[in-house]
């Protein structure tokens, strides 16, 4: 009858969640924000905002009632995904001749600048873009102007930048502003790679007809070009070298054709490379020699090569680590020695026609104080020579022109999916291992007792199942599930849901999935016990400790059972900050260790280091020290631990009373002196599962052995007092 009930309220449980999950109607960012944002902060002298367009996600700005200009969102319009992952949303206002009135750094989750820089630096460098001229803007490709970049968030500076002028672009040309006009496509010439062309085996000759274009800077013009900025600390800092030496030599080839490709990799890299790609998408080569990288060390420690950027019109393109190879050898004859060459791919959703031409933009900085930098652009421009592209030939089309959203956001549904199957794509080696983990742990708790009947042996597999968990799915896949899953998870069901998002994260993905599923089977174990990275991190450093004899301390079961409530408390606490403001939750939500242990690999600000290491060293002593008293993701998994469908564990009537073996022996002690194991804190580690079946540990066990052995026994000694059947008794 009671897993009758539990049954109906589990699965009343997910129904209600089904509907709760249903998508609901887009909603604009700028409707989103626009309640949260005071006029006069965006625009000097502004009084209110008026109507919302019935064009595009943009509202009026208002003067004594007459209109001043048009506010909008640039998250609305372009990718705005700064190093946080998430966007960046900024809110610009343009006047009638498409020149900046105002900008407003509304919200964000960077954490260099929720942590590290003043709130005034930010705001005083978006304020800086007051007067720009999109008109100006429009003609340059968005170079016009002069890049403004804080030391210590280049990428998020530049990616504010980006969609500052990109997005200001299409509102202008959508409104009639300054005189701008949308373009119309394919009204023109349209043009195709010819997969049919042929290149040149000969660095030089590739060279010469542009397949291959080169930016060559010496350090002459480096200090020329910072001689020439303002700030008089640049010219100050000139670099010591002769005015002849190479400063950087970067050079750029684009590989779409297939003859460039095997021109400069060679036949059997090329073809790699083209394994590599997926539909739609395009492959960079650029090498470069001298004092200067292109690359950078940026992307080591947040995965972003912030010195280079790709610009086609109102494409922008910034490379990340998942988006990168090494080139090892060129294979074109005559080649210099560079000291860097890679690959460079270009999404597929990027907008990016490789007929047409584009540049790649290069930062270069010069430190200027202990902690500052002035930074400045080169900009490399590139096209296709005309021999790797054929012209396509357009039938006459009696089509309606697109409408205004088919202009701002045509395909933008279908470019989202086809950037989540990408990625899945990408991911199946991951995917793949990922799913045999599962099977084989499924498999475990399933077969249980026979998994668990040879006690060295199971050890030595839990050990290698946590050391893959923790190599695999946390360093490399970076694979840790977070309390800040669930407060997005929460806000999206709130504000309207959208597998979208959630698509993005294949292994994420999966995880919270089987996660779900595991609640129904084994309560919050089957992840905290087995699957989560910084878990397993926690259990080896702790077995390393005992294989060091490091002392392990037991604490009184009444202090333990008090410090439990801890986690709950944090996790409680957080969920409430996070329906206040998210991003203060996910501020606060550093409480968690694993962004600097797992996905940071300890590369990170010392504080941040030094509370994972704290933890880590309580831990040599109390295993899992973190996962039984402070761990809010434990707890938010914990409290529907008890809607589990099944008891698996095996319990035999002496336990705690008698017996305190599996008591004493539990790692997290989550068995009470009485007996009973608390769904709420067992990991499913199965140490006492292995203890119910020992011979030599569980006296239940134990004693059934004698009485066999006893039992066994009795007919033998019954025979001997029989005596030989011949044998005549005296």
């Amino acid at each position: 009858m009671t897993l009758h009930k539990n049954l109906l309220n589990i699965v009343a449980f997910v129904v209600t969640l089904f509907f709760l999950a249903l998508p609901a109607a887009a909603e604009s960012v700028l409707a989103k924000l626009l309640p949260s944002v005071q006029v006069e902060e965006l625009v000097e002298g502004a009084d209110a905002f008026g109507a919302m367009s019935a064009e595009i996600p943009a509202v009026e700005v208002l003067k004594d009632g007459e209109r001043i200009g048009w506010a909008f969102v640039t998250s609305d319009y372009v990718s705005t995904t700064g190093y946080s992952g998430k966007p960046i949303h900024t809110m610009v206002a343009l006047d009638d001749a498409a020149q900046v009135a105002g900008v407003l750094l509304v919200k964000h989750s960077e954490p260099i600048v929720l942590i590290g820089i003043p709130d005034a630096k930010m705001k005083a460098l978006v304020a800086n873009y007051r007067g720009l001229d999109l008109v100006v803007e429009a003609e340059s490709g968005g170079t016009a102007h002069k890049l403004d970049i804080i030391s210590g968030a280049t990428v998020t500076v530049m990616v504010i930048d980006d969609s500052i002028v990109r997005a200001g672009l299409k509102v202008a040309r959508v409104l009639g502003l300054g005189g701008l006009a949308v373009e119309e496509k394919g009204t023109g010439p349209q043009f195709e790679i010819n997969p049919d062309a042929e290149a040149s085996t000969d660095w030089m000759t590739l060279e010469g007809d542009g397949t291959v274009r080169r930016l060559s800077l010496d350090v002459g013009q480096i200090n020329e070009a910072f001689a020439a900025m303002e700030d008089p600390r640049a010219a100050k800092r000139a670099l010591t070298e002769s005015p002849e030496t190479t400063f950087i030599e970067m050079e750029v080839a684009l590989l779409s054709p297939p003859a460039i490709a095997r021109a400069i990799l060679g036949d059997a890299v090329a073809a790699n490379i083209d394994d590599w790609l997926g539909e739609g998408e395009y492959a960079l080569a650029i090498v470069g020699r001298g004092l200067y990288s292109f690359k950078g060390s940026g992307y080591v420690r947040g995965g972003i090569f912030d010195r280079i950027v790709l610009i086609q019109d109102d494409v922008s393109v910034r490379f990340r680590d998942r988006m990168h190879k090494r080139i090892n050898t060129i294979a074109a004859d005559g080649a210099p020695a560079f000291e860097e060459a890679d690959l460079f791919k270009i999404p597929a959703d990027s907008g990016f026609n490789p007929t047409e031409p584009f540049r790649i933009q290069l930062l270069v900085h010069r430190e200027v104080g202990a902690i500052e930098k002035v930074f400045t652009t080169f900009d490399l421009s590139y096209r296709l020579p005309e021999k790797y592209i054929r012209p396509v030939a357009v039938a006459p089309t009696t089509e309606v022109p697109a409408s205004v959203e088919d202009v701002l956001s045509q395909s933008e549904a279908d470019a989202h999916q086809a950037l989540w199957k990408r990625i899945w794509a990408g991911k199946q080696v991951e995917i793949a291992v990922l799913g045999v983990m599962l099977f084989v742990l499924t498999g475990v708790f399933f077969f249980q007792t026979f998994a668990t009947r040879n006690e060295r042996k199971f050890y030595w597999f839990r050990i290698g199942f946590l050391t893959v968990t923790l190599v695999y799915l946390g360093w490399f896949a970076n694979a840790q599930l977070s309390v800040v899953n669930l407060m997005a998870l929460f806000g999206s069901l709130v504000s309207g849901f959208s597998w979208q998002a959630f698509l993005l994260d294949p292994m994420t993905f999966i995880l919270w999935f089987a996660v779900a599923t595991a609640l129904l089977f084994w309560g919050r174990g089957a992840y905290c016990g087995w699957l989560c990275p910084f878990g397993a991190l926690q259990e080896l450093l702790n077995q390393v400790a005992r294989a060091l004899h490091i002392p392990q301390w037991t604490l009184p079961w009444g202090l333990h059972e008090r410090l439990w409530p801890l986690k709950y408390m944090i996790f409680l606490g957080l969920f409430g900050v996070s329906l206040v403001s998210i991003e203060q939750a996910e501020h606060l939500a550093e409480v968690e260790p694993f962004k600097t242990a797992i996905i940071l690999n300890f590369v990170r600000a010392w504080p941040f280091v030094a509370y994972v290491g704290a933890l880590l060293i309580a831990g040599l002593f109390v295993e899992r020290f973190f996962c039984r008293y402070l761990c809010p993701l434990g707890a938010a998994l914990a409290i529907p631990a008890r809607l589990r469908m099944f008891d698996w564990l095996k319990r035999y009537h002496e336990c705690g009373n008698p017996c305190q073996t599996c008591s004493n022996q539990c790692p997290v002690q989550a068995i009470h002196p009485t007996g009973e194991i608390n769904p709420n804190e067992c990991i499913n580690c199965l140490h006492c599962q292995v203890l119910y079946q020992s011979k030599t540990t569980c006296p239940v066990v134990i004693k059934k052995v004698k009485r066999r052995e006893k039992a066994g026994a009795a007919p033998d000694l019954s025979r001997a007092n029989l005596g030989h059947p011949n044998q005549i008794k005296t």
